[in-house]
């Protein structure tokens, strides 16, 4: 993930028998950039499976296998010989190439990868990259294909994070060369394309020798954590960002205004609508390290149940652009209607309804409607949260009993490409379902973001 390594130990039930955990250190060198440090990024995924291993009272040697989910567009750029990274990773997040996609061809790139130029993907950070460590003997990889090579010294990714470089032709299903061309990538660069559920090499954990058997983006891993593997099941993972994903069935469809095309991980061959936002979580972390508004993020929950409303205040967390449907990097937040009367409840509670409002602007955008939309993710702990969201979208929300879906669909594919089970297992269990129960006023929201847009786009 972004802020931190989860690792689930999954049973032959896909029941979690155990969790590890360990933080990711962020830096922040220059306004916009956003940056990890891979060899970390590595470490703490073999701290958080030694925490898992030990908490479940099995060794490594017990698994059956491995499945990884992953922070998509997050790109790094290593030696092949060495293995060290060249860089610091520059994380999905970063908004440094934002003039360069400004240049970018956006009807071609549409039309090839089902995506927008934005500089979420990773198609201009590696380009940035190579400005300054272009050399022979690289290797080209988003976190999936680096956590593969430091297991197991193979140099491959999955369909679902090729799908999110700029550089995958959806309709080709491979690598396109003239999408390399645009960005000055060489072909020798990238990575073998696999299944998500597929069985891409043996790797060394903890003194363990075990088949790594599935690959995923972390959106789509959680696509099929939560059961969403036919046409018209949707969810929301709340994160860092929070991110809609919609199945669209094994034909790629067009991609509606504001919103993406992406592939999706089950069945094999198949695609997903999908609405990226850049802040919600990452939102409250602000409110908590940057404005020491709140102790805790589980904090934020209390704060707005002691307020009947926002006072009229509206917060659009912009604090890297908007995404979807939007699609706007040079938009930057925005805090209105502050009076005298203003408490930190407020600002926390308008916080906790902007997230809600983005999720519902995406589901807005969608082509289908949605009977009910499934939800994971952190912040689906916080039950005033989910209710507002149900609210907010006159449809029920329903929480996963495992929070951690991105995991548990890894642990899936994983599970499917052993031959223990099939991908396309019923849904997991619902640990809460929230009805929606009244009406919200959108209004102020929407004129909030419009006041957000205009500048930017004037600009």
């Amino acid at each position: 993930g972004t802020t931190g390594t989860t690792c689930l130990v999954v049973d032959d039930e896909r029941r979690t028998l155990a969790r590890g955990y360990r933080p990711l250190e962020q830096s922040f060198p220059r306004p916009g950039w956003v940056e990890h440090d891979p060899e970390q990024i590595w470490e703490s995924v073999l701290a958080a499976a030694a925490e898992a291993l030990a908490a479940a009272g099995l060794a490594a040697t017990d698994l059956d296998g491995i499945g990884v989910a992953n922070q998509r567009e997050t790109t790094v750029l290593w030696e092949r010989a060495s293995g060290r990274p060249v860089a610091p990773a520059i994380v999905w997040q970063d908004r440094r190439t934002a003039a360069r996609c400004a240049e970018l061809p956006a009807d071609l790139l549409r039309a090839r990868t089902g995506l927008v130029p934005d500089p979420y993907f990773s198609a201009t950070k590696l380009e940035w990259l190579l400005r300054d460590h272009r050399r022979p003997g690289l290797a080209f990889g988003t976190i999936d294909a680096w956590l593969a090579w430091k297991l197991c010294g193979e140099h491959v990714t999955d369909r679902t994070n090729a799908s999110r470089t700029l550089l995958y032709d959806l309709d080709a299903e491979g690598w396109s060369d003239e999408l390399c061309a645009l960005f000055g990538v060489e072909p020798e660069l990238l990575p073998r394309v696999a299944e998500s559920a597929e069985v891409v090499g043996e790797a060394e954990l903890l003194g363990a020798r075990l088949p790594l058997a599935a690959l995923a983006g972390d959106q789509q891993a959680a696509l099929v954590g939560q059961g969403c593997l036919a046409a018209g099941a949707g969810k929301a993972t709340y994160g860092t960002g929070s991110f809609v994903l919609v199945h669209a069935g094994e034909r790629r469809p067009d991609a509606p205004a504001g919103l993406l095309v992406t592939a999706a991980a089950a069945p094999a061959r198949s695609y997903a609508y999908e609405g990226s936002i850049l802040v919600s979580g990452a939102a409250i972390q602000w409110l908590r390290d940057g404005l020491g508004l709140i102790a805790s993020a589980a904090e934020s929950e209390e704060l707005a149940r002691s307020v009947d409303s926002t006072g009229g205040v509206v917060f659009v967390p912009a604090l890297t652009g908007l995404g979807s449907p939007h699609w706007e990097p040079e938009a930057r937040g925005l805090v209105s209607g502050l009076t005298r009367g203003t408490t930190r409840a407020h600002l926390v509670r308008a916080a906790l309804e902007a997230i809600a409002f983005e999720v519902a602007d995406v589901v807005e955008s969608l082509p289908v409607p949605l009977g009910v939309l499934r939800a994971d993710g952190g912040a689906t702990q916080n039950a005033w949260l989910m209710q507002f969201q149900a609210d907010v979208l006159g449809c029920p929300v329903e929480v996963a009993a495992e929070r951690d879906a991105t995991a548990l669909g890894a642990a899936t594919l994983a599970g499917a490409a052993l031959g223990k089970w099939r991908s396309d297992e019923p849904s997991p269990a619902v640990g809460a379902r929230y009805e929606p129960g009244r009406e919200v006023d959108r209004e102020p929201w929407r004129q909030a973001v419009a006041r957000t847009l205009g500048p930017a786009r004037t600009s």
